[in-house]
């Protein structure tokens, strides 16, 4: 047997060996039961109130999806100049409404002045919603309006930003007035907004994934060692594909689900596409297209 079979052998006796004791002595946690992940069906989420039919993010856009039967929305924030807290997913006002700038070069009384059907037309290209009086919410509004659904709130302003910095704390204190812990998940794609928000809530509200946490945990499921992951988040709200991985398959779900969190998929606006990922084992769809998704999947 020659020097390199030798080596070789080694190596593999040697990650053999690292990979029993890791096994013996980390023991996977699920995470805790969260009440607003606390349903016994695949749900329906629209996407910024379902931006397909109506202007995204508009009052329009969450009526006609509530009023569709849909289990919740998927929205975004951002902090406007004097410190409110607005439905609203662009840092800059101008590909949906008729402002320019940036959201936190506004305070609140001005941002209520822009228009957020500006730009939109309905799906057949035929009416208009320009001067409909689609105005933007504060998520204030949005929790008052619908206390019976469930909210993803994703954080769109970064860390390292003014408005960033202040977000987390100014969302917890938010929530805790209008008492909605058990109605929401907060989630971002920056892990650490999700953690600097954890550090008030001490895990009482449903975490979303940020893209770091959804990197360790496909890089745990595609190695030996899944057993050394230990989730930080209730929830992922993910795409089918990330660059060149794939993460619609049942077998990355059903990991998943054994530490007790919840797949959701976004943006999902093909009914084939919705039916294949339920059937693999997703707890839910974040969809433009929310008339379609309640048509595809039946839901109650």
């Amino acid at each position: 047997m020659g020097k390199k079979t030798n080596v070789a052998f080694a190596i593999a006796a040697a990650a053999g060996a690292a990979w029993a004791s890791t096994k013996a002595f980390s023991k996977p946690q699920g995470r805790s039961a969260k009440e607003a992940l606390e349903y016994e069906h695949p749900i329906i989420l629209a996407h910024r109130g379902g931006s397909a039919l109506a202007p995204e993010c508009s009052p329009s856009a969450f009526e006609i999806a509530a009023k569709l039967g849909v289990h919740g929305f998927e929205i975004d924030i951002r902090l406007t100049k004097d410190e409110e807290i607005i439905v609203f997913h662009d840092e800059y006002l101008g590909r949906v409404t008729n402002l320019t700038g940036k959201v936190a070069d506004y305070p609140l009384n001005e941002l209520k002045k822009a228009d957020l059907g500006y730009h939109f037309v309905d799906l057949e290209g035929k009416n208009s919603y320009r001067d409909g009086g689609e105005q933007i919410m504060t998520l204030g509004e949005l929790l008052d309006k619908y206390p019976q659904m469930l909210i993803n709130i994703d954080i769109k302003d970064a860390p390292q930003t003014y408005e960033g910095s202040l977000m987390p704390s100014k969302l917890w204190r938010l929530l805790e007035e209008k008492e909605a812990f058990q109605r929401v998940v907060v989630t971002s794609f920056y892990d650490e907004q999700i953690d600097r928000f954890n550090l008030y809530a001490q895990n009482t509200v449903a975490l979303g994934a940020g893209e770091r946490e959804v990197r360790k945990a496909y890089a745990a499921f595609t190695s030996q060692f899944k057993h050394l992951y230990h989730p930080k988040a209730d929830v992922f709200q993910i795409p089918v594909k990330s660059s060149m991985f794939p993460l619609d398959s049942a077998h990355f779900i059903k990991f998943l689900n054994s530490l007790n969190i919840p797949v959701h998929y976004w943006t999902i606006d093909d009914p084939i596409m919705m039916k294949k990922l339920i059937k693999n084992g997703a707890k839910g769809i974040i969809t433009d297209r929310p008339d379609l998704a309640i048509e595809a999947l039946k839901l109650d």
